[in-house]
């Protein structure tokens, strides 16, 4: 009994991090987007995207154009642990695909380090922060989608890349993959999964834990995104 409520504190513990950690980029942001703050909507149907203005940027960067980003997407992180490849799934999370294509295609992600990996209870790499610090954001936030506001709770299976977030409507720049499944309630969009090759890419990152045998913390070995490639 004691070893499942220690495992359930953990996992407890891990969930509340990510929900805050995860968006810091945007905690002290204007959150006011298009979707409801206490009901978001999804914008899969959207036939445009509305990107709101927020805090400075961490990196100077324009606002995505209003086009969703529909079908499949091919990108690539050229990381120094080795080449991540990743597909994007514009028919689920247009406005997010094209968010983070724009952002790439801009330079935004080059030269950063994915500042986050935890190894209890959820089990991610996180990444997006210019500063390395979990703090910084593109100075845009914009609406959920796909599973927020869906009905819909879907595992955060092994592979799947998400957006992480300060709540309902603060999307920005940083996004989490994960290595092995997470139980994650559905507040995080789904934008795409990592392709296997880019698997065994991170579970080799995932191997090396965070520093100082941290559960949550910065990798144990930096890990860089040198440049991202929108195939």
């Amino acid at each position: 009994m004691n070893n499942t409520r220690t495992a359930l504190s953990g996992l407890l513990a891990a969930t509340a991090l990510l929900a805050a950690a995860c968006g810091s980029s945007n905690d002290t942001e204007d959150s006011t987007t298009t979707g409801s703050a206490t009901q978001p909507e999804t914008t899969a149907a959207a036939e445009s995207c509305e990107y709101t203005a927020s805090r400075a940027a961490a990196k100077d960067v324009d606002l995505p154009p209003s086009e969703p980003e529909r079908g499949t997407v091919s990108m690539t992180l050229d990381t120094s642990a080795g080449e991540i490849p990743v597909s994007l799934d514009g028919d689920r999370a247009p406005c997010t695909v094209n968010a983070i294509t724009h952002l790439a295609r801009a330079g935004y992600y080059d030269d950063t380090v994915c500042h986050r990996i935890t190894t209890s209870g959820i089990y991610v790499l996180q990444c997006g922060d210019p500063t390395g610090t979990g703090t910084g954001g593109p100075g845009f936030t914009y609406a959920d989608e796909y599973p927020v506001g869906s009905g819909e709770s879907p595992l955060y299976a092994a592979g799947v890349l998400a957006m992480a977030n300060a709540g309902p409507g603060t999307n920005g720049s940083q996004f989490f993959m994960n290595y092995a499944d997470s139980p994650l309630p559905p507040s995080y969009t789904m934008f795409g999964t990592v392709e296997p090759d880019g698997m065994k890419i991170l579970e080799e990152i995932a191997e090396k834990g965070a520093a100082g045998g941290s559960a949550d913390g910065a990798p144990a070995e930096e890990v860089r995104i040198n440049h991202v490639t929108v195939n």
